[in-house]
């Protein structure tokens, strides 16, 4: 046997597993690292984040990023080079963390690594019928896999996609496994640059879904308006404007807001072109720009709150646990706070997880049940969603 498949086959037989999750969002800020040691699977499955961080990307890697995200039309060769470079960036980076922790790579049974999506692709949104749902993230894991030594699962949307999904959102397989109650009905609102909401009724179905922007528009404003800030720190930019009605409207007008449930969605359609555009619908040549901000965080707080509010009149005893960056904008999240109310938000802390860790955390959920669980067990609440193992292996040697 080969010994690559005998280590992989001794990984899946433990009770337990050291696996760090790997998440890079679309704000590019950093690689989101987090070390978790996860037993059992399935309805078993629990997690304990040993360590967390969210590594800083350079200046120049940033913007090498944003020659090529979200774009129809790149530099084929510059797409191409950036795949190896983004494995090699992250396989360092995981290198220096484990350098950092102290922590031996031997200790490390598996790595998940979601990539650098660069473009998001369904149907609904390149209207091509003849052409399938499609994403494409970048970061070769050979490169992480043979840098760091440890057995690496990477490209998970794609097996997603194949058995007929969109490729997002995934967070509804680990959401499952991590935070259904028994007594309760469950909502996960996760707000990064793209807002999404995984709804686990104690009973029934569950739903994950993407509502629209998260922080993507509003960071796209501040950082083409605020030299040197690149999102809007605690709100205070958007507590100095007034929210300009003609412009909400102009936002939220849309026709991806009326599509079913579940759906998703990324910056090829939210992106500084569609705040442009808006803008210049609304027949004024020019909105101050707090005032812009104001309606941009409010545009995000309502597609959230219009999305998630008739699950909620529906449900019995809702909690509601929130992460992304978006959870520290007050603004933002008082609006949501109070629409929903009487719903409790609280932070997915009191399940033990860091908020800006979720997603990390989830990716290395998903890398269990590919080695250890049955997928079987998703076709039992995720009616909507294919049942399915994600992940491609790469070995070390």
């Amino acid at each position: 046997m080969n010994q690559n498949v005998k280590r992989l086959y001794q990984i899946a037989q433990k009770k337990s597993r050291n696996i760090i999750g790997l998440m890079s969002g679309t704000s590019l800020d950093g690689l989101d690292v987090a070390l978790c040691n996860i037993s059992g699977h399935g309805n078993n499955t629990t997690v304990k984040v040993e360590k967390f961080i969210t590594w800083p990307y350079a200046r120049g890697y940033r913007e090498k990023l944003l020659e090529i995200i979200s774009k129809k039309n790149v530099d084929l060769e510059n797409l191409c080079l950036l795949h190896e470079l983004t494995g090699l960036l992250h396989g360092d980076i995981i290198n220096k963390c484990l350098k950092k922790w102290k922590t031996d790579a031997l200790h490390v049974d598996l790595i998940a690594s979601h990539g650098q999506t660069i473009y998001h692709a369904p149907r609904h949104l390149h209207k091509q019928k003849d052409l399938p749902n499609a994403t494409l993230q970048i970061g070769d894991a050979d490169h992480i896999a043979v840098q760091t030594g440890i057995i690496t699962l990477s490209d998970f949307r794609q097996k997603h996609i194949a058995a007929g999904g969109e490729g997002a959102p995934l967070a509804a397989y680990g959401d499952l496994l991590l935070f259904k109650e028994s007594d309760r009905d469950v909502f996960l609102l996760n707000i990064g640059g793209i807002a999404n909401f995984t709804f686990i009724p104690a009973k029934g179905n569950v739903l994950s879904t993407d509502t629209g922007p998260g922080n993507t528009l509003m960071d796209h404003w501040v950082q083409m308006n605020f030299t040197g800030f690149t999102y809007d720190d605690n709100a205070i930019i958007a507590k100095k404007g007034t929210i300009h009605d003609g412009l909400l409207h102009e936002l939220k007008s849309h026709p991806f807001f009326s599509l079913p449930f579940p759906k998703t969605t990324g910056l090829e359609l939210f992106n500084r072109t569609y705040l442009k555009n808006a803008i210049s619908r609304t027949g004024k040549n020019k909105i101050p720009i707090y005032d812009v901000m104001a309606t941009l965080n409010r545009f995000t707080a309502e597609t959230i709150v219009q999305s998630v509010k008739k699950y909620i009149q529906l449900s019995h005893k809702p909690i509601m646990y929130v992460s992304g960056g978006g959870m520290h904008n007050p603004m933002l999240m008082d609006f949501i706070e109070k629409e929903i109310s009487p719903v409790k938000m609280v932070s997915t802390t009191q399940k033990g997880i860091e908020p800006d860790a979720k997603e990390a955390v989830l990716f290395a959920v998903l890398a269990n049940e590919t080695v250890a669980g049955q997928p079987g067990l998703f076709a039992k609440h995720l009616k909507a969603m294919p049942a399915v193992s994600m992940g491609k292996i790469s070995f070390p040697t």
